[in-house]
C-alpha cells in the first residue's frame, strides 16, 4: 500500500479508481488520515446512482458512516495493482540496501524510480507515466 501523499499525488496526476473487492483507501479528511478501509462485498461496498458512485458502509463500522461518494475517498493501490499499471513499460524492481528501484522503459529512454518502500517506488513510475501521458 502506497503512502497517503503519492496517492493524492496520483489522483491530481489523472489516476481513476473503479472501486474492487480488496481495494484499500482512506476518507480524504486530515481527521481520518490514520484509518484505512478496504473494500469488500461484507463490510464497504461501491454501489452507483443516478448521481454518481458511492462507497456504502454496511453493518457496525466504528463510528456511524451510511456511505460516502467515490470523490471523498482516496485510493491507496496495492503493489501489484501499480505494477499492474506499468504493464509493457516495466523491466525490474530491484532491492539495494536501504531502497528498492523499479525500472520502466517508455519510448526507447530507461526511467529508474527509488524509495525505501517497493509500493511508492512503482507509485513514482506510474505517476511520470500519467504525466507523460497528459
Amino acid at each position: 500500500m502506497i503512502s497517503t501523499e503519492l496517492a493524492r499525488a496520483l489522483r491530481e496526476e489523472g489516476l481513476v479508481w473503479h472501486p474492487r473487492s480488496g481495494d484499500r483507501f482512506q476518507l480524504d479528511e486530515p481527521e481520518f488520515e490514520a484509518d484505512v478501509f478496504t473494500v469488500s462485498e461484507m463490510t464497504v461496498e461501491p454501489r452507483d446512482y443516478p448521481t454518481g458512485r458511492i462507497l456504502a458502509f454496511n453493518g457496525t463500522t466504528e463510528w456511524a458512516l451510511d456511505s460516502v461518494a467515490l470523490e471523498d475517498a482516496l485510493w491507496l493501490p496495492l503493489e501489484h495493482q501499480l505494477r499492474e499499471m506499468l504493464r509493457a513499460s516495466f523491466r525490474s524492481l530491484r532491492r539495494l540496501a536501504d531502497t528498492h528501484e523499479v525500472e520502466i522503459e517508455v519510448a526507447g529512454e530507461r526511467l529508474v524510480f527509488e524509495h525505501p518502500e517497493p509500493a511508492d517506488a512503482y507509485a513514482l513510475a506510474v505517476r511520470e507515466l500519467l504525466r507523460r501521458i497528459a
